[in-house]
């Protein structure tokens, strides 16, 4: 089992920036990708989170396209953790983020933390 912890959601203003950390513990593999998946009001179920950004062991980053160049994902391998740097933030960009782990065998999720932009 891999546990996630998440912390660092909030309410900001448009314009604004927030930063995400997650924080990994368990039977965590070399090799791993970490990255942070958004849900948004009115999606339920875990298969419609959409993909922020994604990092490998190797420093391999993937972002969706309507956060490049506002969002920077990175990892600290020696604190088993994740964070996700969020600029120039849009209402558009409200959402539950959730953590999510992806090993040769295990993958897991976070709680999720609220991030809410206002207008």
């Amino acid at each position: 089992q891999v546990q996630l912890v998440e912390s660092g959601g909030g309410l900001v203003q448009a314009g604004g920036s927030l930063r995400l950390s997650c924080a990994a513990s368990g039977s965590i593999s070399r090799i791993n990708t970490m990255g942070w998946y958004r849900q948004v009001p009115g999606k339920q179920r875990e298969l419609e989170r959409e993909l922020v950004a994604t990092i490998s062991t190797g420093g391999i980053t993937n972002y969706a396209d309507s956060v490049k160049g506002r969002f920077t994902i990175s990892r600290d391998s020696a604190k088993k953790s994740v964070y996700l740097q969020m600029n120039s933030l849009r209402p558009e960009d409200t959402a539950v983020y959730y953590c999510n782990y992806r090993g040769p065998i295990l993958s897991s999720w976070g709680q999720g933390t609220q991030v809410t932009v206002s207008s």
